[in-house]
């Protein structure tokens, strides 16, 4: 098999190996990288993957990407080391399933990117001596995935960004304990003010000397692991090769991509739910075929979605024969008729939201959290609209107890807390609050790494 190469959706810069797309981050033209070819995994050998654990799949996904990049033993290594937790899908009623991606170390999907990307990254810089510095905006789990998944390696500086009024204690204190090697920074201002910033420091010639990455979404890093869930739950759950329909909790539209690139490899994927909260610009956009974002971003419950201008937007027009800029500017029509097939996209306000924890709960003894009942709600949309899925996965994408508040009014227990989340409770915390704006940003990039 010949090495994949990856393009950006900007169209302007040279196609890259996967080490250098994952230290890059954005590409230079400000686009996105996607694979040039997109790997096959034929169905019988999907249908395998059914009594392997998580490690296995795993691979078996993987190194369709890491071919002449990673030694085949390497990557089995680092998938057995990286996928050292359970998966657990739980059926909650008919044919309707959850996935529930939170029993990782720091209890959320994002576990499942971040040790990879910091795995593959530590690997390609051991073979250059050099030295990265990650900037990472986060709206609420990535920070802390990212930052625990990265901390104290070798050559690696963190910089996390998040909105100080939009984290919960928990994801904020996750991020702020760790100290060493990661650095937080609590903004006044939104995700979509933090994210403007990394992307503006990428770009910027005064900080050329800087060699940066990202492990937001923006990074292809972040996206080829979370194919890997998609198999698995298919592999697990599915008869005789019928189509699944997952329902995915969709905010910077990371987790989704995931999700287009697995049923582009061969996963039996009928239909994906994509359910936001109130920032409903890309359920407009899939109605209308007019984007239009939304500034400031509308705060919900289910924080860590909302965002009003998701970056991979501009990959998934690209995957449908279109053209997006960093901005939101379509400058080619993606094939909308084609992507309304593959997408149901739906906007979950609050009220629903919360009515689908404490319904769930008093139907089923089901507990979920804020972004996996939107995904969840979302799957009861697509049912009352018609759909009849053999098998639906919805996705449970954080722990139920980052949000005891929220989980204790509604159907009045308290998520007993997983390991990963007892420990922070009482460390110290270590954070920097600034404002949003990218002088004081970039100030504080070049006196700590100039």
């Amino acid at each position: 098999m010949s090495q994949t190469l990856y393009y950006s959706t900007n169209k302007r810069s040279p196609a890259v190996s996967l080490k250098d797309a994952l230290l890059t981050g954005q590409a230079p033209d400000k686009g996105l990288y996607l694979p040039e070819q997109i790997p096959q995994i034929p169905l019988d050998e999907i249908l395998a993957f059914k009594d392997l654990p998580y490690h296995q799949v795993a691979y078996a996904v993987l190194k369709r990407y890491t071919e002449g990049m990673i030694p085949d033993e390497k990557l089995k290594n680092i998938c057995r080391d990286c996928y050292d937790y359970e998966v657990p899908l739980e059926k909650v009623f008919g044919n309707n399933h959850l996935m529930r991606l939170d029993h990782g170390p720091t209890a959320s999907f994002k576990d499942f990117a971040a040790r990879m990307m910091a795995r593959w990254m530590r690997f390609f810089l051991e073979q250059d001596q050099n030295d990265l510095v990650i900037l990472t905006a986060t709206s609420g789990d990535t920070g802390s995935a990212v930052a625990h998944a990265f901390h104290n390696i070798d050559r690696i500086q963190m910089v996390v960004l998040f909105p100080i009024l939009e984290v919960s204690d928990r994801q904020r204190k996750q991020m702020t304990t760790l100290g060493g090697n990661v650095t937080v920074l609590s903004v006044d201002g939104k995700f979509d003010d933090c994210q403007a910033m990394v992307k503006q420091a990428f770009t910027d010639p005064d900080l050329k000397n800087i060699r940066f990455s990202s492990a937001n979404s923006i990074n292809i890093g972040r996206l080829l692991p979370q194919s890997v869930y998609y198999f698995y739950a298919y592999a697990r759950l599915a008869r005789e090769g019928r189509p699944a329909v997952f329902s995915v909790p969709s905010g910077n539209f990371g987790d989704m991509m995931g999700g287009l690139l697995a049923k582009r490899m061969g996963a039996p994927v009928e239909k994906f739910v994509i359910a936001t909260n109130a920032n409903d610009e890309v359920p407009k956009f899939l109605e209308t075929g007019r984007y239009g974002k939304i500034e400031p971003s509308r705060v919900c419950i289910s924080n860590a979605m909302n965002v009003g201008h998701p970056s991979n937007l501009a990959r998934l027009v690209d995957l449908y024969g279109g053209a997006m800029d960093e901005k939101g500017a379509i400058s080619k029509n993606p094939d909308m008729e084609r992507m309304r097939r593959d997408i149901f996209a739906v906007s979950i306000p609050d009220d629903e939201t919360r009515a689908a924890i404490k319904e769930t709960y008093e139907k089923y003894q089901t507990v979920l959290e804020p972004h996996g009942a939107v995904a969840w709600a979302g799957l009861m949309r697509y049912l009352t609209a018609g759909g009849k899925p053999e098998l639906a996965i919805s996705i449970e994408t954080a722990h139920p107890a980052k949000f005891p508040e929220e989980i204790t009014r509604l159907i009045g227990i308290d998520p007993a807390l997983p390991p990963s989340l007892a420990q922070v409770e009482k460390k110290p915390e270590q954070c920097q609050p600034m404002d949003k704006d990218y002088g004081q940003f970039k100030k504080i990039l070049l006196g700590k790494f100039a």
